[in-house]
């Protein structure tokens, strides 16, 4: 019996073809952004790092396909929490919540073009839960 494999090569190739971002497990979310990004999902992680303990994976990955574009991040939960936004070239920016913060973070402000991973971490090993909110101005 003979076995027919035509279709080996055409499977290779789109397999190939496939953006290396479809390995962090979620949506990657291109700009514009026709409506803003709404999740929910449980801060922290097992990862330590200096903004805390992050998750494996990020929670949202952004791709920005403009020359820059204007964001206003956002992120709500009841303990304190960590927002690390981790983008091409280097570069990375840390925020975490304070006494002041009342349970959000917000991270307005310009984005290059390029990919971004966004990770909602914890200061401690505890998982709490959190919304996060980015609205493309």
């Amino acid at each position: 019996m003979k076995l027919k494999l035509s279709w080996l090569i055409p499977l290779a190739i789109a397999t190939a073809s496939l953006s290396p971002l479809a390995a962090y497990g979620q949506s990657v979310r291109q700009t514009p952004l026709a409506e803003p990004i709404q999740l929910s999902g449980l801060a922290g992680g097992s990862q330590s790092s200096s903004c805390g303990f992050l998750p494996a994976s990020p929670d949202q990955v952004l791709q920005v396909t403009e020359a820059f574009a204007s964001f206003d991040i956002r992120v709500e939960g009841e303990t304190d929490f960590t927002l690390y936004i981790e983008g091409d070239g280097g570069f990375s920016e840390c925020l975490t919540t304070d006494r002041f913060s009342q349970g959000q973070l917000q991270a307005p402000g310009l984005l290059n073009q390029g990919t971004y991973r966004i990770y909602v971490g914890s200061p401690s090993a505890a998982q709490s839960p959190f919304n996060l909110f980015i609205q493309q101005r």
